[in-house]
């Protein structure tokens, strides 16, 4: 129950943050035009806190925290007299009404950058992009355990967050790349990824999966015994979870992976394997007969019937770090880098190469949230960087009632010198509240069947 409510808190530190800044730019544009604000709301629905400012502005706080308004005087909706003409937002020019609507957006732009710059001056901890075992396209095009890779496409990584998502792209293209990597004796290659070959149905992280690649930090540790299956070998051995494998027929078991590939080699039929584990930190010698099984490829394998013990991560052997100064570069570019991954993911959902289930609501956003908090300031900086520059994103879509489709309406005021009907733009606001109805419904959607099957 405290995972829950520390998810709810960090959901409402992120969205207040981040809708607050992207609502100061609306309301700080428009006053420096000159533009009166009636309302400047956190949220939506009934107010909980409000409170008006020296310069009239009613600020509130509101019931529905997804989401917010600056609210302008606006002579569509009230009767505004000679002496408030001056702060009517429908009689300022046309670029001064875009540069206002533009405002929240790029509030939100800036916000992204300053949690990058954040995020390097701390200093981010990760994974060198080490591979620990390459099977199935990666081990076809030569990578071995030791490879570091150093770029994909020609695009430099130096992490494997970095190199995961560069691949996670190309994979979705299904697009043949060419991989370089330092081996583990220090000499160069370049190695050809086949990712064409990655079955068309496959959903994202099961294409990402299909490369093959398997990192080094996710070998990690000497395996945990998680679960014991009923009437399996292990059982009949004695082991139990919460048992620490550390050797097998008198060979050190390094990790999971060692473990699997020493039982293959080890077993015979009939015959017992000396294994010897941790027991509340004592050692114990067991001694357990393998089966053999057919594996969901239909190989033969031998089998003990034990599960990993999952949750436990290999410490970090990276930092991502810079100077206050070098700091400001990195996080520029880092943003653009940013910014083309996200429209070219939206690019890929719209055209159907990425799975519509990309698209998370506010549940995904709260695990996520809480989840980037306790793995300290800097993950949870870069967490803000992303959605902040994701709102941004997703408020310059041409969509009515978002900030894009506003934007649309004046192009086209400035275009035919007059503004559009009151049919037209009622009609606009019907429409994209379907829409964006229908977006959040499908970000809910997705967040329930997560939930279900994680």
């Amino acid at each position: 129950m405290s995972n829950f409510f520390s998810s709810i808190w960090w959901l409402a530190v992120t969205l207040g943050l981040l809708v607050t800044f992207h609502e100061f730019g609306h309301y700080w544009v428009a006053r420096r035009f000159g533009v009166k604000v009636l309302r400047f709301s956190i949220g939506f629905g009934k107010p909980l806190w409000t409170r008006i400012g020296k310069d009239g502005t009613e600020y509130c706080i509101a019931a529905i925290p997804l989401g917010g308004y600056v609210k302008f005087l606006d002579s569509r909706e009230y009767d505004v007299g000679p002496a408030e003409r001056s702060g009517d937002f429908t009689a300022k020019p046309i670029w001064q009404r875009m540069l206002i609507v533009i405002a929240g957006p790029a509030f939100n732009l800036i916000f992204t950058i300053f949690a990058l710059w954040a995020m390097f001056v701390v200093g981010k901890p990760d994974y060198q992009p080490l591979v620990g075992r390459a099977d199935g396209i990666a081990a076809t095009a030569g990578f071995a355990a030791g490879d570091r890779i150093d770029s994909i496409a020609g695009e430099p990584v130096s992490n494997w967050t970095d190199a995961s998502l560069v691949l996670l792209g190309h994979a979705l293209d299904r697009r043949d790349i060419a991989v370089a990597v330092t081996a583990a004796d220090g000499s160069r290659h370049s190695r050809q990824l086949d990712l064409s070959r990655i079955d068309a149905g496959k959903d994202d992280m099961a294409a990402l999966r299909a490369i093959g690649l398997v990192p080094k930090f996710a070998l990690y540790g000497t395996p945990g015994v998680g679960e014991v299956a009923a009437g399996s070998p292990a059982e009949a051995a004695g082991i139990k979870v919460g048992d620490r494998v550390i050797s097998l027929n008198g060979k050190p078991v390094a990790d999971w992976d060692s473990l699997v590939s020493t039982v293959q080699a080890e077993a015979q039929p009939g015959t017992a394997l000396k294994l010897s584990v941790l027991r509340e930190d004592k050692p114990l010698e067991l001694a357990v007969t393998p089966r053999q099984e057919t594996n969901e490829q239909g190989k033969q394998v031998w089998r003990v019937g034990i599960g990993q013990r999952t949750g436990e991560r290999a410490p970090y052997d990276a930092l991502l770090r810079y100077g206050p100064l070098e700091a400001v570069p990195a996080a520029l570019r880092e943003t653009a880098n940013l910014t083309g991954k996200t429209l070219a993911m939206l690019k890929r959902m719209l055209v159907g190469t990425a799975s519509l289930q990309n698209l998370s609501g506010p549940v995904t956003i709260a695990q996520v949230a809480n989840a980037s908090a306790q793995e300290g300031s800097a993950h949870f900086f870069q967490f803000l960087a992303l959605i902040s520059l994701s709102l941004c994103i997703m408020n310059l879509l041409p969509i009515p009632i978002l900030d894009g489709g506003h934007l649309v309406y004046y192009l086209i005021e400035s275009i035919k010198g007059s503004p559009l009907s009151e049919k037209a733009l009622i009609a606009g606001q019907y429409a994209g509240l379907v829409l964006l109805a229908a977006l959040m419904g499908l970000a809910f959607y997705n967040d329930i069947v997560h939930r279900i099957l994680s």
